[in-house]
């Protein structure tokens, strides 16, 4: 089974907290695979921090929507200010899902890049 996700970038804004979703943003792409923190989140602070390239992402219009998101990340920059990430995970509330179960996006991260590496890039090296 695919983690889906969405990336959104939304332009930092007076007023609009990080740990909301945006009424507005500008670009939008899709993950079909790895969406989730450990894997997605690292791609997209490593790209920030270090200029990694990022792969397998597709374009989308604005106004696409999913039913099957595992995740939406949100890139928020503004010249002359730092970027910041927020990640929202898909939570069903009932304890039985079905189609007609009750969700909710959790917002589980809201930080700068290397915040997100500290807290979901794996220690790789040989002490564990």
């Amino acid at each position: 089974m695919s983690t889906r996700a969405q990336i959104r970038f939304a332009t930092r804004e007076e007023g609009v907290t990080f740990s909301e979703h945006p009424e507005k943003f500008h670009a939008q792409f899709y993950k079909h695979s790895d969406g989730y923190p450990e894997g997605l989140g690292v791609d997209i602070a490593e790209s920030l921090l270090d200029s990694e390239k990022l792969t397998n992402w597709e374009i989308e219009y604005l106004d696409t929507k999913h039913s099957d998101l595992d995740y939406i990340y949100y890139i928020w920059q503004t010249p002359g200010k730092t970027t910041w990430i927020s990640i929202f995970k898909y939570v069903v509330l009932d304890t039985e899902f079905d189609f007609n179960s009750e969700y909710e996006w959790d917002c589980i991260f809201v930080g700068e890049p290397q915040k997100l590496l500290d807290k979901y890039k794996q220690n790789t090296n040989t002490n564990g």
